[in-house]
């Protein structure tokens, strides 16, 4: 082997070993990003029992949410972030059918028509439900969009903050 060539197998090894780490730190920043952003949220305690008025005006209760794994989405119409990711709670329940739950619920909104427009709008084929401060203070939402993964007997068993693509949110519901 001659020199040049050495040079570049050296040159490729040590260009391998920075990207890993490089990738490595990467990772273990936003992994870290991600646990202080959710550190006071609710962790493996039981969904709280409130009801909930769809934007039907239909009757809904959280724990009616059991049985099933339930990815719980709050947000506001006014979040941008929350615009982005909308379409991405749609694939989980477009994806995963009647084999989870998936429910939203809005919070910080102005008028129930305001929601009404943004479902309209955004084509959102999820259930919608109403919420208030109540709802932001029982779940300890300090950003949205809020995700809560809770599994199928009603037990919170992580939460994200901010935008989540379709497979992290699917992987989160499965971990």
């Amino acid at each position: 082997m001659g020199m040049l060539s050495r040079f570049r197998t050296a040159y490729r090894e040590r260009r391998a070993v920075r990207w890993t780490v490089d990738l490595l730190v990467m990772l273990v920043v936003v992994v870290a990003i991600s646990a202080w952003q959710t550190r006071k949220h609710l962790r493996d305690v039981p969904l709280p029992a409130l009801q909930l008025r769809s934007v039907s005006g239909e009757s809904v209760s959280l724990q009616s949410l059991r049985g099933k794994k339930t990815l719980l989405y709050l947000w506001a119409p006014w979040c941008g972030v929350c615009k982005v990711e909308s379409p991405n709670v749609g694939h989980v329940r477009s994806l995963l059918g009647d084999r989870v739950n998936v429910v939203s619920v809005v919070a910080a909104y102005q008028s129930v028509d305001e929601v009404r427009r943004y479902v309209s709008d955004k084509g959102v084929e999820y259930p919608v439900l109403l919420g208030d401060d109540s709802i932001e203070r029982a779940f300890k939402v300090n950003a949205f969009p809020t995700v809560y993964f809770i599994d199928e007997q009603g037990r919170i068993k992580g939460s994200a903050t901010g935008y989540t693509t379709t497979i992290g949110l699917i992987a989160r519901l499965y971990l």
